[in-house]
């Protein structure tokens, strides 16, 4: 079975075909994983996948207050922890923020974030990174990708 990777947020897309894809292969890997997919849990993912930009834990903790699911702080970190921890979800660390995986089968995803709307696109990290650790003997466990600029939308704006 082909690997379905939905198209970059930087360009015009079915967000719709996009968010459901997603959610199909995070329902997939719950059920495989035998993980409980709380409402919350659900609703914040939802909410990650709404746009490609990162949402901040008290934003995430605001909506699910209006929407009455909570309006303590423990209830969006631990949603959002579980999601990172599961591969469901990213934290990026410039931004202080979390998005949702955008590429469920990509193990080392990079990150490109627009300095001007906040819009972040998920990609597969820089084969040379891997490369040049092996060739110093070097065993990367984790590494974070975040390339910082302008996407297509605010470059052609010229903000």
């Amino acid at each position: 079975m082909e690997t379905f990777y939905p198209p970059s947020g930087f360009h015009r897309h079915d967000h719709d075909a996009c968010i459901e894809a997603v959610m199909e292969a995070v329902e997939a890997r719950i059920a495989a994983r035998k993980l409980r997919m709380t409402p919350v849990r659900r609703r914040v993912l939802e909410m990650l996948l709404e746009s490609h930009r990162a949402m901040g834990a008290y934003d995430v903790l605001a909506r699910l207050k209006e929407e009455g699911l909570g309006y303590q702080p423990p209830i969006a970190y631990r949603a959002l922890d579980f999601l990172v921890r599961h591969g469901f979800a990213h934290r990026i660390e410039k931004l202080n923020a979390f998005v949702a995986c955008a590429r469920p089968d990509c193990a080392d995803p990079a990150f490109l974030i627009c300095r001007s709307c906040a819009a972040v696109s998920e990609a597969d990290a820089p084969a040379g990174l891997d490369r040049t650790a092996r060739l110093e003997g070097f065993a990367v466990e984790r590494a974070i990708v975040e390339a910082e600029g302008l996407c297509p939308a605010c470059r052609r704006e010229g903000t």
